[in-house]
Formats: structure tokens, sequence, C-alpha cells
């Protein structure tokens, strides 16, 4: 009996696997001594309390103070955040992110009364003090956010009050996130040749993709049954969240709490109902399409829903190693110019890039960026070609935010999570284009088409499924319907019934899909994936159609950060979202991949 290979600790994989966070910190104890100094620090800008708008300099001066004590507090926070997320099983890693998550909640407590103090102001006198220092140019953006933000203002003593609660806001991200990593265990399963499978959170998705009917259905039991186990507290978990946004929208007097959370991304209703609408009504007959022709090619009398991530070419795999994963994408985003290239090669070669497998790593992959340092990504990599998909995608992340840093202050560099996965998306067709204009195999052709399609069904399908899901959730919420863990269960299956049809069987388990994902805890983000995707899908075939002029209307959108609205970055980038056009064509290109794999096979 063969007993497969045991996941490694931490202190067991090789270091050029793992990131180097001694960029950030030298030292633990470094870190604890940028703790106390940046309460110490506070004072920098709580000496203007009451003061902010006496005077043009002291608005400009309050504005600096909280960028520069906000930049350290970024930096402390993602530390203490990257050590859990590579090893949530260390109880110290455990202790230093609530050390962090505490003082992040102290400091931007006792700073909240910088924005109140805006908002006081009028509008005239802002303008009248922007004309006055022209350093106060920079926080144009900022101050015009927070005068539409104005009539949604608390007293400035509730304001600082819901502050100082921010790390019992965030409590049920964090209650979610340890249980997943440092908790929830899997029992290990056998298939019929006696071999014993052990399965985790960052194991399942391989399982996924078997092409081994007996594995990919066994591991799915296996995984649901261990989700079962942990459904009604996770479930708690996600109603607290919801409810603490249905609760400060009231208190705010939005609309819903769906109001809220689209004014803090700067989007209209419109855009965000009109982008789920469209893609599904229009996404759902070609993806039907797609578990048909799935359901034929592996030859099962019964597609479900186990089966949609099954390998439609499933003796084809091509391996890479992680050397040569980064020489191939630095040679297919060569044509973003010499200083994105530079940044990529930096992000391959430096240590920016966490690829180990080892047991209490988060599962899944991100990208971090510390403004000032640079970024870092994590991933596991087990050298299938699709973790160079995933690499580049996290290095689009990556770029964008070293570009947005080198071209803005601190508080101009995030945009709206509607424009985030644009660039991270843009990488991933770029290289795909790349395999596909160089190689000569039709069988490389067709893979690169399932994965490029693979792109197209994680943003298109699944989180918009998660984004249909959320919508239907806040609106049952908004309407005091209580959340629990059979509603979820529910509404999740009858959504996916809904968008499969008849081409996909749903069962019990497949409403557990909810329990799977961190992105509902971070406000109304899945839907974001596919506005990301629609927009990067127009540039690519902008930049394959004009070259240099596309990229540099991309590269001034990259480098514009946060101080444009997501709908005029993406403008700027030759993409108009206010219509239904660019949405359209990205499904309509998907229906296209559809058609050339059906005459494929």
């Amino acid at each position: 009996m063969e007993r497969a290979k045991r996941t490694p600790l931490r202190s067991e994989v090789a270091m050029e696997e793992t990131w180097d966070l001694t960029d950030l910190f030298r030292t633990e104890a470094d870190w604890r001594e940028e703790l106390t100094a940046i309460r110490r620090e506070v004072k920098t800008v709580t000496r203007f309390k009451g003061k902010v708008c006496e005077s043009a300099k002291n608005l400009l001066d309050a504005l600096l103070a909280k960028d520069a004590l906000l930049e350290r507090l970024n930096r402390a926070a993602i530390y203490a955040f990257l050590n859990q997320a590579a090893d949530g099983t260390d109880p110290v890693f455990q202790a230093n992110t609530s050390l962090a998550d505490s003082l992040s909640s102290d400091v931007h407590a006792a700073i909240s009364f910088i924005d109140s103090e805006i908002m006081e102001a009028d509008a005239e006198t802002l303008n009248r003090y922007m004309e006055e220092e022209k350093g106060l140019q920079e926080f144009r953006k900022v101050l015009a956010d927070l005068m539409e933000k104005k009539p949604h203002k608390l007293h400035p003593e509730a304001e600082e009050a819901l502050a100082a609660f921010g790390e019992i806001h965030n409590a049920p991200y964090a209650i979610y996130q340890r249980s997943k990593t440092s908790d929830m265990r899997f029992s290990p399963f056998r298939t019929k040749d006696g071999t014993e499978h052990p399965l985790t959170f960052n194991s399942f998705p391989k399982y996924e993709e078997s092409a081994d009917t007996e594995l990919r259905r066994k591991a799915y039991r296996a995984f649901v049954e261990g989700l079962n186990r942990y459904k009604n507290t996770y479930a708690a978990a996600y109603a607290t969240e919801v409810k603490k946004h249905v609760i400060e929208a009231a208190l705010r007097k939005y609309a819903s709490a769906t109001d809220m959370l689209l004014a803090g991304q700067q989007v209209t209703k419109e855009m965000y109902h009109g982008l789920l609408d469209t893609i599904l009504a229009e996404l759902s007959p070609h993806m039907r399409r797609y578990a048909k022709l799935k359901k034929r090619v592996l030859g099962l009398d019964k597609f479900y829903y186990c089966d949609l991530k099954a390998s439609l070419d499933p003796e084809y795999d091509p391996q890479i190693s992680y050397e040569e994963a980064a020489e191939l994408i630095l040679e297919a985003l060569r044509v973003m110019g010499p200083e994105y290239a530079e940044i990529i090669e930096q992000g391959l070669y430096n240590r920016w890039v966490d690829r180990a497998d080892n047991i209490g790593k988060r599962s899944g992959a991100f990208c971090s960026s510390p403004y000032g340092v640079h970024p870092y990504i994590l991933m596991t990599w087990n050298g299938s070609m699709r973790n160079a998909f995933t690499l580049a995608h996290e290095l689009g992340h990556a770029a964008h935010f070293v570009l947005a840093a080198r071209n803005q202050k601190f508080s101009n560099t995030r945009p709206s999570r509607y424009f985030v996965e644009a660039p991270s998306t843009l990488n991933e067709r770029l290289l795909s284009r790349h395999i596909l204009t160089r190689t000569k195999n039709a069988r490389m052709r067709r893979w690169v088409i399932l994965q490029s399609l693979s792109t197209y069904y994680h943003n298109f399908v699944t989180h918009l499924l998660e984004a249909e899901f959320q919508r239907r959730i806040y609106d049952l919420a908004d309407k005091g319907t209580p959340i629990t863990a059979k509603l979820l269960c529910e509404q999740f299956i009858d959504l996916l019934e809904k968008f499969w049809g008849d081409a996909v069987i749903i069962d019990e388990g497949a409403g557990l899909t909810w329990m799977q994902q961190p992105h509902y805890y971070m406000g109304l983000y899945p839907y974001t994936y596919s506005a990301g995707l629609t927009a990067s899908t127009a540039v690519a075939q902008m930049i394959e159609k004009e070259g240099k002029p596309a990229v540099e209307r991309w590269l001034a959108a990259l480098k514009a950060g946060g101080t444009l609205k997501p709908l005029e970055l993406m403008q700027l980038a030759g993409v108009d979202m206010s219509t239904a056009k660019p949405i359209r064509q990205a499904v309509a290109y998907v229906g296209t991949m559809i058609d050339e794999l059906e005459k494929s096979f």
C-alpha cells in the first residue's frame, strides 16, 4: 500500500522557495520596535486635532503627517499578515497578527478626526486652500472623495468610536482565515488501489482537476464532509460580516448595504447590476455547451458539479520549472516596455515570491504591496504550466502597485477594486498570446486555450456566481432575513441550478461552495474580477492591434493609481465600461474559445 508524500512543515522548506521578509524588517525585534514607535508617533497627527482646516498649510501638513504614519503602519501590518499567511499554525504569528490588528484599530481611531474635520469644511474653502497650497493638488482626489462621503458622515465622536472597533469589525474575516489555516482538517481518503491521499485546502484544487474520475469524486466527497462539519460556524461568521454592513449602512443613511459598499468603490448600481445581469444571461449558454463538451470528451454517463474542473486533455499536462516559467513570463511581458519588464524581473528573481508548499500555508494566491518596499506574492508551486499563469497574474498586481507607488503618494496608490483585477488578467492574456504565437504544437495550442478559458471560468463563472450569491444575500439581509447555513446553501444551489441548467447535476455538497473563498469578507469584491477581465480583454485586443500606443495608454492608467475613479481609469486605457459593449465582446470571446475546442475534439 502506497502512502502519498507528506506535506512539509514551514521550517523544512527551501529558503529560495520563500519570500524575503527582511526587506520589510530585518528581525521580529525590529518589527516590535516599530510597533512601539508608531504608537509614539501618533502624536505627529493628533497635534492637528481641532485645527486641520484652520489654514491651507495646516490641511497639507495634517494630510502629509497622516500619510507618513499610515505608510509605516501599512508595512508593519503587512509583515504580520505575511508571516501568518505563510504559516497560520504558528502561535507567535497568530499573536503578532493580533498585535498588528490592535495597533491598526487604535491608530485609525486616533486619527479619524482628520476626515471628520475635512468633511465639516465646505467645498469652497477646500478649493481656495488648493489654490493657496500647491502641495494640496496631490490630495485633490482624496478631498473630493471625502466631500462625496459628507452626506453619510457621522458625528466625529461616533466616527472615532467606529474606528476603534476596527479589530472587532475584522473579526469575521480573521475567524474564517484562522479556522481555515489552523483548525480545519480533512480526513484522508483511499482510492480502490489502496493508496491513501491526504487532503488540505491547498491540495483540493489538484484533485478537482484530476482526470481520474474516482480520485476526483472521492476527493470532493471528503472535502465536502470536512466543510460540512464547519458550516454552522462559518455561516455565523459570514452572517456577522453581512450584518455589520447592514447596520453601518443604516447608520450612515445609505439606501442599503449594497449602496454603501458600491459607494466605497465609486461604482454606480447601474454598472454593478449591468455587469452581473449581462454576463449571467449571455455566458450561461456558452458554459452549458462547455459542460456538455466535457461530459462527452471525458466519457461520463453523468456530469456532476465536481467534474467541472476536470482536464479535457487528461494525458497532456505540460510541466515547467519555476526557472523556466520565469524566463517565459519575461519574454511574454517585454511588449509592455523596459520599466514594466524590469519590475517583473525583480519580482521573479529577488524573492518576492513565496512558492513553497507547507502545513499552515494559506490557500490560493495573492499579491500584497507594502508602500515603499516591494510587493510580495504567495502561491504554491507544483510544477504545472498553470502555475506560470498564476505567477503572471500576481506579477500583474505587483507591477501595477510598483508603478502606482513610484508616481503617487501613499494615499493615492490604490484604485477602486473595480479596476484592480485588470492588470493581473492582462498579464495572463499576454502570456497566452505569446505561447500561441510561438508554438506549432496543436496540442499545446489547445492546452493554452483551455488554460485561457480557465481564467474566464475563474472570473466570469466562479467569481460571478459568488457575486450573484452576494447580491442575493445582501438583499435578503437588508430585508431582515436571518442568514443561516441552511439559507446560504439553498441560495447557492439555486443559483447553480439556474446557471448550469440540465448540463450539470448539482448535489447538496455544491451548496457549501460559499465556504471556500475569503472574498465574501472583503465587501463586494467577487464581481470586480469580471470587471477587470472585461477591461483586460479589450486592452489585450488593442495591444495586439495597435502596439505601443495601447501599451502607453495602459501604463498611464497603472501609474495613475487611485487618482481617478475606476470608470475614468478604464477610459484612460481606452475601455468604456459605462456601456455593455466591452462586456458583450468579452463574453463573445469566451464563445469563440469554446467553438475552437469543440472542433478540436
